[in-house]
């Protein structure tokens, strides 16, 4: 398949044709010639979009579907679309489905289920089995089968001993683990982030310690140990702080911040909607704008959706007892426009690879082709109409998104709203 793509502005910092305006001939997969105007050529498909923006595929390292187990909020061949419709080439699967992604069999099973889409699919393997934080998981079994790190979705290791074992253990393997922090007996039965809002509100809150004291114990674990550690959804200004510090005595730690945590603040809690009620909750604006400042100067190494679809039987109840999470992949783009630069935006959505030890291409002749195209122009209303996903308890309804995305290119194929 030959793919001629007409008038796009290349967004990426590595390539020799970063912020110029150029055409692309793609053939079977691979960027075959860039220039500023290639001629016709027959049985072409032509890619033509107004104000194209091009830059390379963007991946997000925080995303639940559901399948198996929990088709009924979103299966996986429904998933990668919509992974793919909101430019998205490539996907970290959590292992939060039934059962638990925490052996060879079942990182196999999810990784059939993706073949032949656009959109790859990346699997995490469960830390410990069943995600019950007692016994480390077949973690080089499920490395061998694809697993491209280890962690308990949302779910913070208690047992600091097994975390040290782990960090250990993986380092024959080049392993990454991902150390979610939130210490369960200090957030207790709190509900949303401890603050003049929850008091207002008469929730019960979660103290940002609960997440800086974890973090601060497994930094300190991963001193000792070595090896390589990433923290996802920071969440408040003193996690950023601790994690600047940490890689300044040059530990190997990275970490992410979801599009959420990065917009949004408490004050949003105003009306007991549940689709606000997340984990960790929103915080102030104190701490997004830390967020943010962790985002410019680079403490803060990615972006993700945080993608969660939940039933509706589970977000249409009281605020205390309803489930936590927000669908993102939808959102993702027009949202992080509303607050951040656009080569922020790209940078954070496309570093996610190096991160996770996956390959990474420039835009260049005879690079592979894994674009996304996208425009950062127009304003408009996040509404159901752009909601793909099974589930819709998207924190974002009703808010302003800035830009569209058009739609991507990968594994040789072109997927387009």
């Amino acid at each position: 398949m030959k793919i001629i793509i007409r008038s796009a502005k290349i967004i990426d910092s590595k390539s020799p044709f970063h912020n110029q305006t150029v055409d692309l001939l793609i053939a079977d997969g691979l960027i075959e010639k860039i220039g500023t105007s290639i001629l016709d050529i027959d049985d072409t498909i032509e890619v033509k979009f107004d104000n194209l923006h091009l830059s390379q595929g963007w991946f997000d390292s925080s995303v639940s579907f559901g399948e198996p187990g929990y088709e009924d909020r979103e299966t996986i061949a429904n998933g990668l679309n919509v992974a793919a419709k909101s430019g998205f080439t490539a996907i970290a699967l959590q292992p939060n489905s039934f059962p638990v992604i925490d052996n060879q069999s079942q990182v196999n099973f999810v990784k059939n289920k993706a073949n032949g889409f656009a959109t790859e699919l990346f699997p995490i393997g469960a830390l410990t089995k069943a995600s019950e934080g007692k016994d480390m998981a077949e973690l080089f079994d499920m490395k061998k089968s694809g697993a491209i790190a280890f962690g308990d979705y949302n779910k913070s290791l208690d047992n600091a001993n097994l975390l040290k074992i782990a960090l250990q253990y993986v380092q024959d393997f080049d392993g990454l683990v991902i150390a979610y922090s939130q210490d369960a007996n200090i957030k207790g039965n709190g509900v949303a982030n401890e603050g003049i809002v929850s008091t207002r509100l008469g929730l019960k809150g979660i103290p940002n310690l609960a997440e800086e004291l974890q973090i601060a114990r497994n930094l300190f674990l991963l001193e000792y140990t070595g090896g390589k550690l990433h923290i996802p959804i920071i969440s408040t200004a003193k996690s950023v702080q601790l994690i600047r510090e940490a890689k300044a005595k040059g530990l190997n730690v990275t970490c992410s911040a979801s599009v959420h945590h990065l917009v949004l603040t408490d004050e949003k809690l105003d009306g007991f909607d549940t689709r606000f009620k997340i984990t960790p909750p929103l915080r102030t604006e104190l701490d997004r704008q830390a967020l943010l400042n962790g985002i410019t100067d680079g403490t803060i190494d990615l972006i993700t959706s945080d993608h969660n679809p939940i039933d509706i039987e589970f977000k249409k109840m009281e605020f205390d007892t309803a489930k936590n999470g927000t669908i993102g992949l939808e959102s993702a783009f027009g949202a992080l426009l509303t607050v951040l630069p656009l080569e922020t935006v790209i940078s954070k959505l496309t570093s996610g690879r190096e991160v996770f030890g996956l390959e990474s291409n420039t835009i260049e002749e005879g690079a592979k082709a894994n674009f996304t195209f996208f425009t950062p122009e127009g304003k408009s209303t996040f509404t159901k109409e752009n909601i793909l996903s099974k589930s819709k308890n998207s924190a974002f309804l009703g808010t302003e998104i800035t830009g569209s995305v058009y739609g991507i290119l990968n594994q040789n194929q072109l997927i387009t709203k």
